[in-house]
C-alpha cells in the first residue's frame, strides 16, 4: 500500500470509530505501531485534527471533512452487487433510494471501472416481494421509525385470523421472507409476524414511547440470553416468524 493511501485509510478508520488505538490501526493496515505513530504525527502536522490520549487512543476532531471518496474496483463491484440484491427484496421506497445511491457511486468511477462494475454476471431477478408485501413492508418500516402503533389482521401458520395491536420494533429479512418483530399489547410480550401473512395493516395515529423492557434492545438481549441458555449460538430470527400463532 502506498503511504498516501495508508494515510487516507488511517483517517477513515479513526473517523469511523469513537476511539482507535495504535494497535488496532496497525493490525488493520498490517504495519507496525511505530509506523502508525509516525503517520499520525505527520497527519497532525498537516492540519488533520486528530486528537490523541496516551493509553486511550485516537479520535477525530469535530468538523473535519474529507474530499470525495474514490472506490477501488473491488469496492465498486461489491456495492453494485449489493444494490442489485437489495432492490429485489426491499420495498419500493427504499429500492428507489438504492437506485439513486447506485447512480452516485457509478458517477465517481472511471469509465473503465464503471464498465467493469456494471458488467458483473451477478443479478437478482425480480421474484422477491409481491407489490402488496412491498407496500406492507414500507408502511411497517416507516411506522418503526415514527413509533406509531399498528393494527394488523394476520393469518397464522394454520390460516386462522388474528387481530393484534402492536408496537413495531424492527423488520428482519430471512432470505425468503421478511418478518416484523414487535411488542404485542394483547400478549404483553414480544412477538414475530411474517409480513407476507399480514392480510391488512392500519397505521394508527397513536405513538408509543420507548419503555424499559419493551424495546428492540430488550428483545435482542432476550434472544441472546435464550440462545446462551440453550447452548446454541445467537442468531436467527429475533422472534420466531410464526410467534403470533402460539
Amino acid at each position: 500500500m502506498r503511504r498516501a493511501d495508508r494515510l487516507f485509510q488511517i483517517v477513515q478508520l479513526i473517523r469511523g470509530r469513537r476511539l482507535s488505538t495504535a494497535a488496532f490501526l496497525a493490525d488493520r493496515l498490517e504495519v507496525s505501531a511505530r509506523t502508525i505513530y509516525r503517520d499520525v504525527a505527520d497527519l497532525q502536522h498537516q492540519g488533520v485534527p486528530i486528537e490523541s490520549e496516551a493509553g486511550v487512543g485516537y479520535r477525530l476532531g469535530a468538523g473535519f471533512e474529507l474530499p470525495p471518496l474514490m472506490f477501488s474496483q473491488g469496492e465498486a463491484n461489491a456495492l453494485v452487487a449489493a444494490a442489485r440484491l437489495a432492490q429485489a427484496w426491499l420495498d419500493a421506497g427504499l429500492a428507489r433510494e438504492v437506485e439513486g445511491a447506485l447512480g452516485k457511486i457509478l458517477s465517481v468511477l472511471s469509465p473503465a471501472a464503471r464498465v467493469a462494475a456494471e458488467a458483473q454476471a451477478l443479478y437478482a431477478p425480480s421474484v422477491g416481494l409481491d407489490p402488496r408485501a412491498q407496500a406492507t413492508l414500507q408502511a411497517l418500516r416507516e411506522a418503526v421509525h415514527s413509533r406509531h402503533v399498528v393494527q394488523i389482521d394476520y393469518a397464522d401458520v394454520h390460516g386462522r385470523p388474528i387481530l393484534r395491536r402492536l408496537r413495531p420494533l424492527g423488520c428482519f429479512y430471512w432470505g425468503k421472507v421478511w418478518t416484523l418483530s414487535a411488542w404485542c399489547e394483547l400478549r404483553n410480550d414480544f412477538r414475530g409476524f411474517r409480513i407476507d401473512r399480514i392480510v391488512d395493516l392500519v397505521v394508527l395515529e397513536e405513538q408509543f414511547r420507548q419503555e424499559p423492557g419493551k424495546t428492540l434492545a430488550d428483545l435482542l438481549r432476550k434472544v441472546e440470553a435464550e440462545a446462551e441458555a440453550a447452548s446454541c449460538p445467537p442468531g436467527g430470527a429475533p422472534v420466531p416468524p410464526d410467534g403470533a400463532s402460539r
